[in-house]
């Protein structure tokens, strides 16, 4: 048997990574929803749909600093009651001269009425008067305050914001499933909303566990590993909306890490370790938590995934609470590749998310590629936009293993199970990163 056959026959053992995430996500249900104050609700995602109790605006304003008028003792040529010539090099050749029959602000409520040949001074945001179906900016006129002269007219309903215009009431404003930004919350407010119902961020806990692990602020020695992984995953469990905990270092010590996840139910929808999936001697996470105990299988099933990097990924439940536990390789790039294409959707489920996968686009590969057999590979690549349209994609040095390529991707390029060699020019699938740069 050939090398290659050798390779394809293990591969054809491992797990498909697609049936592999669907068994997991499939065990996961959204939290709770809970009702919170608009103030609160950033970030958090929407447990309803939301329909606008009112209009926004909600009454006739003016859209700029200017003059409220009518249009017919505006429009050029009328030559009605108001009409004198216009100054020397005035463009249109004529002006129109209105009284200004008061001030109205932002904060002015007592409605008003235009007259023929009559104006309101009026500020954006101000309420317009009865009749009023224009406002001339202040730049076209002379500024006048008992009469203004207007140089120039604009067009019908130039100014004017009516009730409604933007979002009439009984708009549907977001769907379920919809993250609340800034701008969400502003369209909430406007339309008299105050209270708002979500799923609450899914609290997650990072357990990074082996002997050999030491925390950082110092150099690795030979026998210890700096442990960038708890770190790295809680920035990335934060990144996807979660708040997360970073417990530290648990050594590989049976008690000592059944009495740390029991005690870390208390606090966590959903728990992540990293280190000891594998099945090597130093492997105690597998062994503790897949262990059988009283003809029962362990709370955690390790599975053999068609994923490169890291094909050992576990998922179960621990606690009375039946917390879920996603345990993710110890090296950091598996680590981290593992945490996106595991992890991040569970977090992304449990918020109420919709949908649970980062977006992807189809781009021009750059750069040959091989790929290793029966595995689905992510990794590291930079996406650009080509400026005819669509996109471009390079793969990072170093394979999907570098935290430096890791570092400056904005891209994670899939290459199938299938697929030994891309070839530059090959359109390929690229996950899309939400890197804030």
């Amino acid at each position: 048997m050939t090398a290659t056959a050798d390779a394809e026959a293990a591969a054809n053992e491992l797990t498909p990574l697609a049936d592999y995430l669907g068994s997991v996500l499939r065990r996961l249900r959204a939290l709770p929803p809970l009702d919170l104050d608009l103030t609160q609700a950033y970030g958090n995602v929407l447990a309803e749909d939301v329909v606008a109790p009112h209009s926004f605006p909600a009454f006739d304003q003016s859209a700029v600093d200017g003059y409220a008028a009518r249009w017919e003792d505006i429009s050029g040529g009328s030559r009605g009651p108001g009409y004198v010539p216009a100054p020397s090099g005035t463009p249109g050749g004529h002006s129109i001269r209105l009284n200004v029959v008061g001030d109205l602000g932002a904060a002015s409520w007592r409605p008003v009425r235009l007259t023929p040949g009559s104006c309101f001074s009026v500020a954006a945001g101000a309420p317009l008067p009865i009749a009023a179906d224009v406002v001339v900016p202040v730049e076209w006129t002379d500024q006048g305050m008992a009469a203004v002269e207007i140089f120039r007219a604009p067009n019908r309903g130039y100014g004017v914001r009516r009730a409604g215009e933007e979002l009439p009431a009984g708009t549907l404003l977001a769907r379920a499933g919809t993250y609340v930004s800034p701008a969400l919350v502003a369209v909430f407010a406007a339309t008299g909303i105050g209270h708002v119902v979500v799923r609450p961020s899914p609290r997650v806990v990072i357990v990074a566990t082996g002997d050999e692990l030491v925390d950082v602020g110092r150099g690795s020695q030979p026998g210890q590993v700096v442990d960038a992984n708890s770190h790295a995953l809680t920035a990335a469990a934060a990144e996807a909306g979660a708040l997360a905990y970073r417990v530290g270092i648990c050594d590989d010590d049976p008690d000592g890490l059944r009495g740390l996840l029991e005690d870390q139910t208390l606090r966590a929808d959903l728990i992540v370790t990293t280190g000891g999936t594998g099945t090597g001697p130093g492997d105690m996470v597998r062994r503790i938590l897949s262990r059988r105990e009283g003809g029962r299988a362990g709370p955690v099933a390790f599975t053999e995934v068609a994923l490169y990097p890291g094909t050992a990924l576990g998922f179960g439940t621990v606690g009375a609470e039946e917390v879920p536990v996603v345990c993710l390789p110890g090296e950091p790039g598996a680590a981290l590749i593992g945490f996106e294409v595991l992890a991040r959707p569970a977090i992304q489920l449990l918020a109420g998310a919709e949908p649970v996968f980062r977006p992807s686009v189809r781009a021009h590969l750059l750069e040959t590629l091989s790929s290793p057999v029966g595995l689905r590979e992510f990794r590291p690549a930079h996406v650009a936009e080509r400026r005819g349209g669509g996109y471009t994609v390079q793969p990072l040095s170093g394979g999907p293993f570098t935290l430096s390529g890791l570092a400056e991707a904005n891209g994670l390029l899939v290459l199938g199970e299938r697929v030994t060699t891309a070839a530059a020019g090959s359109t390929v699938d690229v996950l899309l990163l939400d890197r804030r740069r």
